[in-house]
């Protein structure tokens, strides 16, 4: 069995972080699958997914772990080409990645109890995001 559902999201910000959790499971419930997974994909080249405990702290931390790790104005190639002021987004969202596995036991996604699924906006610019859930088992 394979279901299919979209999650849309509106960012503001660089770094802006959503919880996507809820909607996922919501999804995994209407699928009807009660063993198989859920992945989850992010349509674009410049946000996010992945799990992490979505508390404050962490909530700030990651945004400053990317930015020491990929730091935006450092001259990348992509900015001498486009001039968009964007490369360490491209760069900071391939580092986390667009993707994400979820397994799914007894029709619920198996998270730790500190476990949440988040999407986080890498870009510089306000986007209308499009995150693809997919839900395949029996």
């Amino acid at each position: 069995m394979v279901h299919q559902a979209e999650i849309n999201i509106s960012t503001s910000v660089r770094h802006e972080v959503h919880d996507l959790t809820g909607r996922i499971c919501q999804i995994v419930a209407e699928s009807g699958v009660k063993t198989g997974i859920a992945n989850v994909f992010n349509l674009g080249s410049t946000g996010a997914v992945g799990t992490i405990e979505l508390e404050p702290g962490l909530v700030r931390d990651l945004p400053k772990l990317l930015d020491d790790l990929v730091p935006p104005g450092r001259g990348y190639e992509h900015e001498k080409t486009w001039h968009d002021g964007n490369g360490h987004s491209h760069l900071q969202a391939t580092l986390l990645g667009p993707s994400l596995t979820v397994p799914v036991i007894d029709g619920r996604l198996a998270l730790g109890t500190w476990q949440q699924v988040f999407f986080i906006e890498c870009d510089v610019k306000p986007h209308r995001r499009r995150i693809l859930v997919t839900v395949i088992g029996e």
